[in-house]
């Protein structure tokens, strides 16, 4: 096993996170905030840590995580990629159980734009026949 940080990003609709895997006890700072404060919602919290749990190493790291641009949900699907990309890193061992969890799959579904001459992406303006 690597003793030295590992570093991974992964990105999901508009954000973009930059991790930082380090042996530790488990502890995940988000932006210098707990995880807990970063996101409130506990199936965000379930999100981020997935990866974790899939390769039964929960506790063994500790990441530290930059993340910026998008939503919550963007961020913390960019997160939990950027860890498992890092966790294949510390071993190749893991890649075959987080590909068949589909973690290592970068999501590839962005906003469509809006076009001229509707209300938003695919809403039209109330058609009126006269």
């Amino acid at each position: 096993m690597h003793q030295q940080n590992i570093q991974a990003v992964g990105r999901r609709k508009t954000a973009v996170a930059r991790v930082i895997l380090a042996p530790g006890s488990g502890v995940v700072t988000i932006n210098k905030k707990t995880l807990e404060q970063y996101f409130p919602l506990e199936t965000l919290r379930q999100d981020v840590l997935k990866p974790f749990s899939v390769t039964q190493v929960t506790g063994k790291y500790d990441v530290r995580v930059n993340v910026e641009g998008g939503g919550m949900t963007g961020q913390a699907g960019a997160i939990r990629l950027s860890i498992a990309r890092a966790l294949v890193d510390v071993s190749e061992e893991n890649r075959p159980l987080l590909r068949s969890a589909g973690l290592m799959t970068r999501d590839p579904r962005m906003v469509e734009r809006k076009k001229y001459g509707q209300k938003k992406a695919r809403k039209r303006f109330q058609f009126s026949k006269r």
